[in-house]
């Protein structure tokens, strides 16, 4: 398990942030599948502990994903205000209650449970929440995401807004090799007029973002 980072300096989160905004503005200016460019980065702060948060709040950070409930619900109660928040971890059903008075967006949205839960527990949603639907692509065995196939059915049934679609390519060292799946779920979401495509993460985003990425989840390169 991977240790807690501590001692952010606000120069260098700054610095890190800038940087990243300026690859994203690179790879969507190159892109020729592009419409809207505008792009947004969601901190991921799995591995940020709640009194860290004001820093990335001071360098300019406006949205963090959490992945476990109760983390989320413990950083809201120290400095919700400083943040929009969306949970970006493997949607559990039984969490469900404890996530979405919370947050804005889900990003994983993947089973026949979370989407009864997420029905059961409504009136409890944060006002505007929406969700993102997680594709398996690849259809790797044992991991999230449902296949192609179902996401019409998927999308019917939702009892929340639907904003788009999120998935999590095959591991790899080499980001080109993401290319065709990040491809694929634009075609996916634009064939059903959704606006969102969360995809990209540290090791990946430039090319997610040539793909169509509206939204990018970037951790170790904000903090490193």
């Amino acid at each position: 398990m991977a240790e807690l980072i501590s001692g952010l300096r606000l120069g260098a989160v700054r610095a890190n942030l800038e940087r990243v905004r300026e690859e994203i503005a690179a790879a969507a200016a190159k892109a020729s599948s592009r419409g809207d460019p505008e792009v947004e980065i969601v901190a991921a702060t799995k591995y940020i502990p709640p009194q860290e948060l004001p820093i990335l709040a001071e360098a300019g950070i406006r949205v963090v994903g959490e992945n476990r409930a109760q983390d989320l619900q413990a950083k809201v109660a120290a400095h919700g205000e400083l943040f929009e928040w969306d949970f970006i971890g493997q949607l559990q059903s039984r969490r469900v209650r404890l996530i979405v008075p919370h947050v804005r967006l889900i990003h994983s949205v993947a089973s026949e449970s979370a989407l009864g839960e997420l029905a059961r527990h409504r009136v409890l949603a944060r006002p505007g929440l929406r969700i993102l639907i997680e594709v398996n692509l690849a259809q790797e065995p044992g991991k999230a995401g449902i296949a192609p196939a179902q996401l019409d059915d998927f999308i019917a049934r939702s009892p929340l807004p639907v904003a788009g679609l999120m998935t999590m390519p095959p591991l790899t060292d080499d980001p080109s090799r993401n290319r065709p799946w990040f491809a694929a779920l634009r075609e996916l979401a634009q064939e059903r007029g959704l606006e969102h495509l969360s995809m990209g993460t540290s090791q990946d985003y430039a090319v997610a973002v040539e793909e169509g990425a509206t939204i990018v989840r970037i951790g170790t390169k904000l903090y490193d």
